[in-house]
């Protein structure tokens, strides 16, 4: 029976379990630094029949913000290369690209944002689903960063 960090409840059956190894690479972080976030529990896994650690799509998603920069004043200046402040950092979840526009949806969680770009810039980004991306929210218009 796998070992839980949380309630059975909390970690959808469907949900996409990685690899150590495969989450290190996500969160761009090394192999031994994933371990021993597992060790002081910073991030949440489940343990296989086998006793492996198998870690849940959506604590990579929790943390995957955190990890774009290591201190505080690192995260603001990723934030700030651009001059819209109001980014959500997540994984794009499709891309459909239909004549000169194309539609990305961008999932942080449990939440979805879309938005419409052309297609040529969705191209030239080379935006395709599983990547990670920051939706840039200015007034009424939202523009796709690619990280």
């Amino acid at each position: 029976m796998p070992k839980d960090h949380r309630p059975k409840s909390e970690t959808p059956a469907t949900e996409e379990l990685l690899k150590p190894r495969e989450a290190a690479v996500e969160l761009r972080i090394s192999f031994p630094t994933i371990k021993q976030w597992i060790y002081r529990k910073r991030i949440r896994s489940i343990r296989t029949a086998g006793g492996h650690h198998r870690i849940p799509q959506s604590e990579i998603d929790r943390l995957l913000f955190r990890t774009t920069g290591r201190t505080a004043p690192e995260r603001t200046m990723v934030m700030r290369r651009l001059s819209g402040r109001n980014q959500l950092v997540g994984r794009i979840e499709s891309v459909q690209i239909s004549g000169l526009m194309a539609e990305v949806v961008i999932s942080m969680g449990e939440q979805r944002i879309t938005s419409i770009i052309t297609a040529r810039s969705a191209r030239e980004m080379n935006l395709k689903p599983g990547q990670t991306a920051a939706a840039l929210i200015k007034a009424t218009e939202v523009m796709i960063l690619r990280v």
